[in-house]
């Protein structure tokens, strides 16, 4: 059950036939997010959010479709990160609540504010 201030998103995948899904919350975010980068699609670096592989999962499992291209990276840890790409088409049919975009990232060496009281 979505809360009252929660963004919500509703819409077609594909063409007139295709399966209406419903998200909310981060899974919705993510949503509105892939379909504003387009083509280019987006990295968990250029959008930064805690969970994206857990998104595009719930995304993939409603039957949308996503792209993941595995982009090479050097540095002290270097490997590969992910870039998601929306190929489905999504039309939406209804959106409402807040977007609020996920907190930026800690600085490195910042100390972590856990919410204790002393």
């Amino acid at each position: 059950m979505r809360g009252a201030q929660s963004f919500y998103i509703r819409a077609r995948i594909g063409d007139e036939g295709g399966p209406l899904i419903a998200v909310n919350g981060r899974t919705a975010w993510a949503l509105d997010q892939l379909m504003a980068a387009g083509e280019r699609g987006l990295t968990p670096v250029s959008r930064p959010a805690p969970r994206w592989s857990h998104y595009v999962l719930c995304l993939r499992r409603a039957g949308v479709i996503i792209e993941t291209v595995d982009e090479p990276h050097a540095g002290a840890f270097a490997g590969t990160h992910a870039r998601y790409v929306l190929r489905s088409p999504v039309r939406v049919i209804e959106r409402s609540g807040v977007a609020a975009p996920p907190p930026p990232p800690v600085p490195a060496g910042a100390p972590l504010d856990y919410g204790r009281r002393a």
